[in-house]
């Protein structure tokens, strides 16, 4: 999600959590033995607190639980201790508002700095909360479709939420070198797929279209829109389509837990619907967001 690069200066003075203890952020120190470090071996997840509510948490929690257990990583804590180093953190930090928060579980430290998982010893968790305000999140952005694609499940499946971010960071470089502000990525068939850091959405015939899901993450946001539009009667599909059918439609908008619905202005230098006409469909749907999280 592109962020404004200007630092709130209430983050200079934030708690880290690590391992059940706060430490100032320039205190706050991983050994260079961590899994996640070394290795990018780690699952995360990012969550978004309004009104002093974290938002989805317990679908955010069940999807870290999942990638955990699909990485073969035991937390060996439960949602309860999860949740209560949150409101740990929260409560150190003096937030109830306006603020994001990232979740970071790894392999813990390694004996050895080698790839074989048995030298990992125990996990480390870590919390990095922030103060966030929505104007830090870009208002609209340029997409830039790059040749890095999303893989395929039996290389390293795309669903999952794991350190190893280095193919999106590539796609990122790639369309910040063009002039873009995220990359657009395609499935290993051609077919479009998300951005490098959100899910994209575009609005085709007065329906909402996004990728099947089969080679994204299946975001959090990305799953509200759809049944916000099963829920208002607007035609949503999960279906392939291609760039052609990009180019040509009335509405883009990517979806993420920090920046809910932001609109795509241009891709590839095209742009995107009419803004003298405005986006009907995607303001809509923003507007029905902002409503499900009571702000």
């Amino acid at each position: 999600m592109p962020v404004n690069k200007n630092i709130d200066k209430r983050n200079e003075n934030i708690k880290i959590y690590i391992n059940g203890s706060f430490f100032n952020r320039e205190d706050a120190k991983i050994s260079v033995f961590d899994s996640g470090f070394l290795l990018g071996d780690g699952i995360w997840e990012g969550i978004r607190l309004v009104n002093n509510e974290w938002m989805f948490l317990d679908e955010h929690l069940d999807r870290l639980f999942e990638g955990c257990k699909a990485i073969d990583i035991n937390i060996n804590l439960s949602k309860q201790d999860i949740k209560n180093a949150i409101i740990k953190t929260q409560e150190e930090n003096n937030m109830n508002n306006s603020a994001h928060a990232r979740l970071m579980i790894t392999r813990g430290n390694k004996i050895k700095p080698f790839q074989q998982p048995s030298l990992s010893d125990g996990i480390n968790f870590v919390i990095i909360m922030e103060h966030s305000d929505a104007d830090s999140i870009k208002q609209g952005i340029n997409l830039i479709t790059v040749p890095q694609v999303r893989g395929l499940p039996m290389s390293q499946d795309p669903k999952l939420n794991s350190h190893s971010k280095l193919n999106c960071i590539l796609a990122c470089i790639q369309a910040n070198k063009a002039g873009g502000d995220e990359a657009l990525m395609l499935d290993p068939y051609g077919f479009v797929n998300t951005t490098n850091s959100c899910n994209f959405f575009i609005v085709k015939n007065n329906e909402v279209w996004t990728s099947t899901g089969d080679y994204c993450m299946n975001g959090i946001t990305r799953l509200k829109v759809i049944e916000l539009c099963k829920d208002n009667n607007i035609s949503v599909f999960e279906k392939n389509f291609s760039l052609v059918d990009v180019y040509s439609s009335q509405e883009a908008f990517i979806t993420g837990t920090l920046g809910s619905l932001t609109q795509v202005l241009s891709i590839d230098g095209r742009s995107i619907g009419d803004s003298n006409y405005g986006w009907p469909i995607s303001e809509k749907l923003r507007e029905l967001y902002k409503n499900l999280l009571n702000v």
